[in-house]
């Protein structure tokens, strides 16, 4: 076992593709594949799941990438400290609802730690496929809700995927309109008052489950619907068509200006929103910093 290995095996889990991996890597694919299989027969697991739709980190396979993560962050200190060598960029990925608080911590890690060599990614996706990132350690965070409505089938997932829910905080539910929407003087609206007008929502996929929404009351008719799939075409929809999405109130000015604003939706639920991770891998010091970042940012919304 080599650390080149350890460096392949990370990588195409970064990636979730041997191709995109081997371009990554400047290698060619059939050499990288050979490098895992040789790996893969040397310790006598399998790492990666082979499929007709890509490839999946398998249970052993997890946890063997949670402690090559960690030799190779400790080869590259030790690298960077006695030889002088150019540090390898720093890895982050995080996947989570749409939500500005994600961003905004996102950012503030970024600015915050001042890395000047540095490959991340923030992925705002569906809910199966956050949960499906941090499986596969595509992502080492996931940011998603939990409800009354979706908790039961959502947690079924969690466990099977051996990922484990912190939760950042709970929230009464909102609604987000344009700040010129008749309904924006009002201190709290009824689903009675939004009846009126386009509901807005974030279209899911192939997995279309109420449970996977990413707005509460998913299983309430409309007259008027919008599926979308990100924030800013959502954003420019609740302005220009008056429309509303129900969210958790937790709104960034300095991301979406003061066109939009939060109302409180009179209606007795609870959102908690948290973070999900693998029970098997050691947050690295990136995804622990961005917690870090994610918590400060929800208190300063607060």
């Amino acid at each position: 076992m080599t650390f080149q290995q350890l460096k392949y095996a990370i990588e195409i889990a970064n990636w979730g593709s041997i191709n995109e991996a081997a371009k990554r890597l400047f290698i060619s694919q059939p050499s990288l594949s050979m490098a895992i299989k040789e790996l893969e027969e040397e310790l006598k697991i399998t790492i990666f799941e082979r499929t007709n739709k890509g490839i999946n980190v398998s249970v052993e396979g997890t946890e063997f990438l949670g402690y090559a993560r960690q030799v190779i962050e400790q080869m590259e200190l030790l690298e960077n400290r006695y030889l002088d060598a150019k540090p390898s960029p720093q890895h982050f990925s995080v996947s989570t609802q749409h939500y500005a608080f994600s961003v905004n911590a996102f950012v503030n890690l970024i600015q915050n730690y001042a890395l000047e060599d540095y490959e991340f990614t923030l992925r705002e996706t569906k809910t199966y496929e956050i949960l499906d990132d941090v499986k596969n350690l595509r992502s080492e965070i996931g940011i998603l809700y939990l409800n009354d409505f979706n908790n039961k089938v959502i947690n079924k997932l969690l466990k099977e995927s051996n990922l484990e829910f912190t939760v950042l905080f709970q929230a009464q539910p909102h609604v987000f309109i344009s700040a010129k929407n008749p309904l924006a003087k009002q201190a709290n609206v009824s689903l009675d008052d939004l009846d009126p007008y386009p509901c807005l929502s974030f279209e899911q996929g192939q997995y279309n489950s109420f449970h996977f929404s990413e707005e509460i009351l998913s299983t309430l008719t409309h007259k008027k619907n919008i599926r979308v799939s990100d924030r800013a075409t959502l954003f420019n929809l609740l302005i220009g068509l008056n429309g509303y999405t129900i969210s958790t109130g937790v709104l960034s000015a300095d991301l979406n200006g003061n066109n939009i604003i939060a109302v409180p939706l009179n209606i007795d639920e609870t959102i908690t929103v948290g973070w999900i991770s693998h029970k098997n891998v050691t947050l690295s010091k990136l995804a622990t910093a961005y917690v870090q970042e994610l918590e400060k940012v929800i208190l300063d919304y607060r």
